[in-house]
């Protein structure tokens, strides 16, 4: 039953509020954000590699034009997984998140998983974004390809990049939320401008047929094809709905990131009014743009002629307006910095709130009393990001990530119902409307979508999960504070 025990609700509020007896070992994190700040890093996170190059890839491979309806899916997926987010983060607003809820709910097994799946998660997003950012700015630099770039056999400029993102990351939030502010109204104003100036080129011819007719995928079977189809006996398809379906799934990789909103909880003025404005007001804004330019850049261009490493510069190019791409460049580097930065914060707060519970050791959880932030934690999550980035390919990084996303998307979902049969006088200063019927919903297309990626991908993440109940059955059982303070534990309450 130890493996189930739950962290009651009133140990995590005052794990927060300082009145706690084992959490002020690694200290307590400065409320010093707002909506503002929080909009900001949820789209500095959310609107980077996933529209600046995966619109190219699933357009000219795996949807053609209907793209623009795999990111619609792919946003409303989001969206329902964003209200569950929303409730939960509003109502128990703590450093950890998806982490935190699922030690309340189902137990401190399942959140040790979905803790190390949160890891996967931002840890290698940073990874494939440090990865996307050497090659554009090795594009925009004309620097040698062997250290920039997906050739690279060392990836040197990912490698920088990290390195510099990790000395603001470790500065304090207050720094990293202005740096990103800037970063974001740069890629932004640049989205804008890709629509407005692109729509004038758009042709009809170029989005016909909107669908194009579905055919067998040269190549794919066996560990390469959707687990859906290998379950089903299904021959994997390319084109038509069941293209639309997977690069839906592919696709979702653009909207991962928006729950670091939620992570940072806990250092928000006032969470109960501004984690919801800034969840669903990111998915909005990121929504929009990404269905505004997905449509341009398929409109522009026909889709068998789309660049696959730089879509939406090269659509400029071919349509005349080549003096675009150089400004479009430089938004992406700004998007996909941006994006590192968030991660790398987004990160190290899930490894301060499993440190201060003991399930990782709290020394390397503590937080800095100068700067306010886990520098110990930054710095540690920083080097497995820094190996990712400098060695391991873009493509199986981002798979990863999105099979990461998407598992912890379906805990949060089941969160909301159980908690609210558990806890129904919690205040709730934002519930999820037409509960439960909405958070099934969102666990079941979240599990939908993570069916349509490749077995190879399940069983890298199944041996990603392996390896963490290793660590788990080695160190968070013996040291978890709930071991040795069990009224704080709620055991079998659910």
């Amino acid at each position: 039953m130890q493996l189930f025990r739950t962290k009651s609700l009133e140990a995590i509020q005052s794990d927060v509020s300082g009145d706690d007896g084992g959490g002020g070992q690694v200290g307590h994190l400065r409320k010093r954000l707002s909506a503002r700040h929080l909009i900001g890093f949820g789209i500095g996170v959310v609107i980077g590699t996933g529209i600046f190059t995966l619109t190219g890839i699933q357009a000219r491979e795996t949807a053609g034009p209907a793209v623009v309806v795999s990111f619609a899916i792919a946003g409303l997926v989001a969206l329902l997984a964003g209200l569950c987010y929303a409730e939960l983060a509003s109502s128990v607003p703590t450093a950890g998140s998806a982490y935190t809820y699922a030690y309340a709910t189902t137990g401190e097994l399942l959140a040790w998983v979905i803790g190390w799946d949160l890891f996967l998660e931002f840890a290698f997003g940073a990874a494939v974004v440090a990865r996307g950012w050497s090659a554009y700015i090795g594009n925009l630099l004309d620097l040698p390809t062997s250290l920039f770039g997906e050739e690279a056999p060392v990836n040197v400029g990912a490698a920088a990049i990290v390195v510099v993102l990790t000395l603001v990351a470790v500065l304090g939030i207050r720094e990293s939320a202005r740096v990103t502010n800037v970063l974001v109204l740069v890629k932004v104003a640049v989205c804008v401008f890709v629509v407005v100036t692109g729509i004038w080129f758009v042709k009809g011819a170029n989005l016909t047929p909107f669908v194009p007719a579905g055919e067998p995928t040269e190549g794919s079977g066996g560990l390469t094809q959707p687990l859906i189809s290998a379950i089903a006996g299904l021959e994997p398809a390319t084109f038509g709905i069941g293209g639309v379906l997977t690069a839906a799934a592919v696709v979702f990789f653009a909207y991962t990131g928006f729950e670091a909103v939620a992570n940072l909880s806990e250092e928000t003025r006032k969470p109960s009014r501004d984690i919801p404005l800034g969840l669903l007001g990111t998915l909005g804004v990121a929504t929009a743009l990404y269905i505004g330019v997905a449509f341009v850049v398929v409109g522009m261009v026909e889709y068998t002629d789309i660049d696959a490493g730089a879509p939406i510069a090269d659509a400029f190019d071919q349509v005349g307006l080549g003096w675009a791409s150089a400004l479009i460049s430089i938004a992406a580097v700004a998007g996909l910095t941006s994006v590192i930065l968030v991660d790398l914060v987004t990160v190290s707060r899930i490894g301060f709130a499993m440190g201060r519970d003991g399930l990782l050791p709290q020394s390397i959880a503590r937080v800095s009393p100068r700067t306010g932030t886990p520098v110990r934690m930054t710095l540690l999550y920083a080097v497995l990001v820094l190996v990712a980035a400098t060695f391991v390919k873009l493509e199986s990084l981002a798979n990863l990530v999105s099979i990461g996303t998407l598992f912890a998307f379906v805990l949060v979902s089941a969160a909301v119902p159980v908690l609210r049969r558990t806890r129904p006088d919690l205040p709730r200063a934002f519930r999820v409307p037409f509960s439960p019927i909405v958070p099934v919903l969102s666990a079941l297309a979240c599990l939908y979508l993570m069916l349509n990626l490749e077995v190879e991908t399940w069983l890298r993440f199944l041996a990603w999960l392996l390896i963490g109940l290793v660590v788990y059955a080695g160190y968070g059982r013996r040291h978890s504070r709930l071991r040795d303070q069990p009224q704080q534990a709620a055991v079998g309450s659910r």
